[in-house]
């Protein structure tokens, strides 16, 4: 299976949002820390998904989606800095992939599709941070991030517990000055 990955643009984004809340709902209820606790819901996560569909219209935020015949897989975010000085950098977030579709490369082919785009838009260095310990950390590794530490007790997975972070970043291209 290769899925189709494509980034959405606001106006498309409507025909997406359930299948978006139905993957957010998945990774959440299977303990990914990605800044909701077990009680979402579909009203928070819908609240959540008009945040991005502003950012989407504002040009700060950018949505790439892998699906494979009709059937969303998976989905991660680049919010772009718009401050003048930071133009050169954008922060990865919500990498997802739905619990049914996960270790067939999806989360892989999602972010070098970033990567790829951010590129062209001249946005050089990436970040993110993860959960310390994960399983994500081994695989940012594997795609050239570079871990800096972390932040003790930073937010809480679903459980309620607080936990701490890892940093990572990938220089991509030198800005020109």
């Amino acid at each position: 299976m290769t899925p189709l990955i494509e980034r959405l643009a606001a106006a498309d984004f409507e025909q997406y949002r359930p299948q978006l809340i139905r993957l957010l709902l998945d990774a959440v209820t299977q303990g990914a820390s990605v800044g909701f606790l077990a009680d979402l819901d579909e009203v928070e996560a819908g609240s959540y998904f008009d945040q991005v569909l502003q950012g989407l219209r504002d040009g700060s935020q950018l949505i790439w989606i892998a699906q494979d015949r009709g059937q969303l897989l998976g989905s991660v975010q680049l919010g772009l800095c718009q401050k003048r000085n930071g133009l050169n950098r954008g922060e990865v977030q919500k990498l997802l992939v739905h619990s049914s579709a996960r270790r067939r490369g999806i989360a892989r082919a999602l972010m070098l599709r970033l990567e790829g785009e951010a590129a062209e838009l001249k946005r050089g260095l990436l970040y993110l941070d993860t959960e310390a310990g994960s399983d994500a950390e081994p695989f940012y590794q594997a795609l050239g991030y570079t871990g800096i530490g972390g932040l003790p007790d930073y937010a809480c997975g679903p459980d309620g517990t607080y936990r701490a972070n890892a940093i990572y970043y990938k220089t991509l291209s030198r800005p020109q000055p």
